[in-house]
């Protein structure tokens, strides 16, 4: 069975490796990459050739291709002491036109293009842009560059190697002066006044200070060794990580009584769990010194709402549950009244429910919970159980038409086997034979499905929580479409393909336990 489930989870991540490349493929190379300025409102002020280089500057940084100046790559010679300050200060700036560059200039032009024309780079000199023969355009003084497009095979590559990030206490750079670099572990969390009974480990040289610690917010127990990352958002969350941006709080700010490693006590909404290295901040200011003994003072605001990842779950799961509990009952009913008025009542409503669209009945149960007085807007500062009614309602009544066809399919299925007319001939009693017999053989292929429905609610469901506008991660993708969030569309891909795997994988183990007579074990012939 061990090797079946390694066999199952090896196939898994390679469908999830091809589906990535293929999103990877279309939002890279097939869309038109000048789309994603159409939120940008510093795009559209620029002109001549600002624009263009301020295009390849976010067009490197948004993972497109590579891009490097003129002035970076001298940069980087001075770095390395190949040349002297007098010396970049007397080729930085470039003429108008190439026949405009000084002799020594063109000299290192000639360096700059050779190097990277070798590399594969394409080499781009943009002369200067005049409005007369003496005066420069705004935004039109001369450019040297050079880029190259990345490929699709160096960027998944890089994209799956740079998904886990493991903190260690080396990350500090070596050359500062951070005192003895390791790990200390305490049982009272000096976060929480030093008096608190709360483990937490500590580190110095790490990026983050804390590595692991508890709290009394869901998950309980958080670390900070392994970070997932799934890609920086560039509009719809701009600079954060899309994994970060599901699973952080959201909202107002909220105040506590905050302990800082200093001793200092003050009502604030900093969250010194979050601290992370910031090299010289100490220095900067005196607010630092007074709360903080080292350069881990870049800490996270707490906020009053749950996270985007919080609300998709509580909204999928509940409508799972009444799907099930709604569902189930009444496809066994169905099946039991067969061919009677109970059964076409459902099958009319099974058919209903398959041939109207979902944003059809969803709009227009919104309609009807408006009516009733209910709530169909979120507003993520007063959020209230009430909220969560329509939603969740919305959800489960296309998921209650999904159980109820199953079960009766299954159970019609089981009706004329010899296990159920061997039951009726020792004069088993009806009910007996449909709960005790039918029931549990038809539900077997369905439990199959409840992992993939646990784990499904965390990616929640993108058209009911763009209807109710709630603060979830399913309209997480539709913003990143709208704004061309190439990054968020992936690593929302991903996390949906991450979820597919495992639920599938559960989703046989729990078939297994429920029938001793599935084995996954291959014997050879």
């Amino acid at each position: 069975m061990v090797k079946y489930f390694f066999k199952r989870l090896f196939r898994g991540l390679l469908s999830v490796i091809a589906v990535v490349a293929i999103i990877m493929l279309l939002v890279y190379g097939l869309m038109d990459r000048t789309l994603i300025f159409n939120m940008d409102e510093n795009y559209a002020k620029l002109g001549n050739n600002t624009k263009i280089a301020y295009r390849y500057q976010k067009w490197d940084e948004y993972g497109y291709l590579t891009y490097v100046t003129y002035s970076s790559w001298l940069n980087s010679l001075l770095e390395a002491g190949e040349i002297d300050e007098d010396t970049y200060n007397a080729v930085a700036t470039i003429g108008r036109t190439a026949e405009d560059d000084s002799e020594e200039t063109a000299y290192y032009i000639q360096q700059f293009y050779d190097y990277y024309d070798s590399q594969g780079y394409k080499v781009v000199r943009l002369d200067a842009k005049m409005t007369t023969a003496t005066k420069v355009a705004n935004g039109g003084a001369a450019r040297y560059f050079a880029y190259k497009n990345k490929s699709l095979v160096s960027r998944v590559v890089t994209y799956f190697t740079s998904l886990l990030s493991f903190d260690d206490i080396h990350y500090v750079d070596e050359d500062v002066d951070i005192g003895e670099r390791g790990l200390t572990f305490t049982l009272y969390d000096p976060a929480y006044g030093g008096e608190k009974f709360a483990p937490a480990i500590l580190g110095n040289g790490t990026q983050h200070k804390y590595l692991l610690y508890f709290s009394s917010e869901f998950p309980y127990i958080h670390q900070n060794f392994v970070t997932l990352t799934l890609g920086e958002s560039y509009s719809v969350n701009t600079g954060v990580d899309v994994f970060k941006t599901m699973v952080q709080k959201q909202g107002s700010y909220v105040t506590s009584t905050v302990y800082y490693p200093t001793g200092y006590v003050e009502e604030s909404a900093d969250d010194v769990h979050t601290a992370t290295y910031v090299e010289g901040s100490l220095a900067l200011s005196t607010l630092y010194q007074e709360r903080y003994t080292d350069d881990y003072t870049n800490v996270e605001l707490s906020k009053s709402a749950m996270s985007k990842m919080a609300y998709s779950f509580i909204c999928g799961i509940f409508a799972s549950l009444l799907a099930y509990a709604i569902g189930l009952p009444l496809g066994v009913l169905m099946a039991r009244k067969k061919d009677t008025w109970v059964d076409s009542l459902g099958n009319a409503y099974i058919v209903f429910m398959i041939a109207v669209p979902s944003l059809a009945y969803i709009f227009m149960f919104k309609a009807i919970s408006g009516a009733l007085g209910l709530p169909t807007t979120f507003t993520i500062n007063n959020i209230s159980a009430i909220m969560f009614v329509a939603p969740i309602l919305s959800m489960a009544i296309g998921s209650i038409a999904g159980r109820m066809k199953w079960m009766r399919r299954y159970m019609v299925d089981q009706l004329n086997s010899d296990y159920v007319k061997f039951a009726r001939a020792c004069g088993t009693s009806e009910s007996d034979i449909y709960i005790k017999h039918i029931f549990k053989n038809a539900a077997i292929p369905i439990t199959h499905g409840i992992p993939g429905t646990i784990l499904g609610a965390l990616g929640g469901s993108i058209i009911t929580e763009r209807v109710y506008s709630i603060p979830g991660v399913g309209g997480m993708l539709v913003q990143a479409i709208t704004y061309y969030d190439n990054s968020v569309i992936v690593g929302v891909a991903l996390f949906y393909g991450i979820i597919s795997i495992v639920a599938a994988i559960l989703g046989d183990i729990l078939m297994a336990v429920m029938d001793p007579r599935i084995n996954y074990t291959t014997k050879a012939r």
